[in-house]
């Protein structure tokens, strides 16, 4: 045995072995997600990527993808790494394996989807992790583990080609998008304060602020995050576009947090937060419409079925914390709180920790819509829709934390649910979808269907 000591990614692998007498490389690389790499894991990756566009979103552990895969060119040396699920899941998709198959021409050859992994170390973190075994010459005989039970033991599937999201599906990798690939209405970010805190107006004060200043409630507004909206919290906001100048001028509390806005961009170390310190009356970025809208929160718990997603009013401004789709009508809520596109955010979306994490550009802009769905089964979508929306209007008490909640979840709003899931998929297709995996692979079929005209077209 030879044992070297040392950063790996800086070794030449050839000087302690030739790849003539390698027939595998396997290993368990440090994880590090962009925000806790050193400086020196840091230039590590660049060295390693190279200005690969978007590489600065990328963990530790897929330097080692890189190298490896330089490595093994013209051989038929096999390599797997167990690594963190991130890889095979949102943003680092597009980046990592785009650049594996376009410069390296990989073929995976066996995965092992997400499971709980410990170590006997002391003090030892559970983490969740993949194993992605691969090599640059393909096989026919391709193997999927699949984990019912994070911490249970794997179900084998044979699969004739296992895509970068560790599903049976051609080497697809969903790149972020301006623009969704359907006809749909477009997805904007909420609105930005960017006001060290003048702008907005928290539970605790609101009371004594309108007692204070009973003139500056035409003003004021209800603005909501995605904490907020989830969790039913109350939160204000100043909301000053269109203001008249002389009234503003004549309400002291507002004029002086207009002068706390002014001060707090004036102060900031980026340029372009100075540039908005001449408009201390707006938000730093305003995307919001007079109009209702569809609000999807940025982040959601793992543990619920269902992210929460609903309509607001024209009068309620959304925070950039949330997504809002103006023009969207109940059919678009209905298939967006549906299963079909829960499917395609587990699998395509990004994760904080381990929560969803949805993205306009990847998951919404890139979401496969039903192709021409009948308008009878447009129809029933709505109708399904609405009764979710009913339902929830009947528990007044209680947050939608509380109502998608998997312990508490009401019955009648599971099986309005579930009502809604089969309306949805009737817009797919006449067949069931039977399992999670099932939808994904239609799912990733169709995105195929719709984005190669748009590949040719550019």
């Amino acid at each position: 045995a030879t044992i070297v000591h040392g950063n790996a990614l800086r070794t030449d692998w050839e000087e302690i072995i030739s790849k003539d007498y390698l027939d595998y490389i396997l290993g368990n690389p440090p994880f590090y997600g962009k925000q806790y790499q050193t400086k020196e894991q840091k230039r590590d990756m660049k060295l390693i990527f190279n200005n690969v566009t978007g590489s600065g979103v990328l963990d530790y552990v897929t330097a080692w993808y890189i190298k490896s895969a330089a490595y093994i060119q013209g051989t038929k040396i096999k390599v797997a790494f167990v690594s963190t699920n991130s890889i095979a899941q949102g943003e680092q998709v597009g980046v990592l394996w785009n650049e594996l198959f376009k410069s390296y021409n990989l073929k995976i050859h066996f995965a092992h989807r997400t499971f709980e992994w410990t170590n006997e170390a002391r003090g030892r973190a559970a983490v969740h992790v993949v194993i992605i075994g691969f090599a640059n010459f393909d096989v026919s005989d391709k193997k999927i583990f699949d984990y019912e039970n994070i911490r249970g033991e794997p179900d084998e599937i044979k699969a004739k080609n296992i895509n970068p999201y560790l599903v049976q599906g051609d080497d697809v990798v969903i790149l972020r998008r301006t623009k969704p690939i359907c006809e749909v209405p477009e997805i904007s970010f909420g609105n930005q304060p960017n006001d060290g805190g003048g702008l907005i107006i928290e539970m605790d004060v609101i009371e004594g602020f309108l007692e204070e200043a009973p003139e500056a409630k035409k003003y004021i507004r209800r603005f909501v995050g995605s904490r907020e909206f989830i969790q039913g919290r109350d939160r204000w906001c100043l909301w000053l576009k269109g203001a008249n100048p002389r009234e503003l001028k004549s309400i002291q509390m507002v004029m002086e947090r207009i002068e706390q806005v002014k001060e707090h961009r004036l102060n900031s170390k980026r340029k372009e937060t100075n540039e908005l310190a001449k408009t201390p009356t707006l938000f730093g970025y305003i995307s919001h419409k007079d109009t209702p809208y569809v609000i999807i929160p940025s982040v959601s718990s793992k543990r619920r079925v269902y992210v929460p997603i609903g309509f607001m009013d024209a009068e309620t401004i959304a925070s950039n914390l949330c997504l809002t789709v103006n023009n969207a009508t109940i059919y678009h809520f209905g298939c967006l709180t549906s299963e079909m596109h829960m499917a395609w955010l587990k699998y395509v979306g990004g994760r904080l920790k381990s929560d969803f994490r949805y993205s306009n550009s990847i998951v919404y802009n890139n979401f496969p819509w039903p192709k021409e769905p009948s308008t009878k089964n447009k129809n029933l979508v709505e109708k399904r829709a609405q009764q979710v929306l009913d339902i929830r209007a009947e528990f007044t008490d209680s947050s939608l934390a509380d109502l998608y909640d998997p312990l508490t979840m009401p019955p009648k709003l599971v099986k309005a649910h579930q009502k809604l899931d089969k309306a949805v998929d009737l817009c797919y297709r006449p067949q069931p979808f039977t399992t999670e995996t099932n939808r994904i692979e239609f799912l990733f079929e169709l995105y195929k269907e719709y984005t190669e005209p748009l590949l040719k077209y550019e």
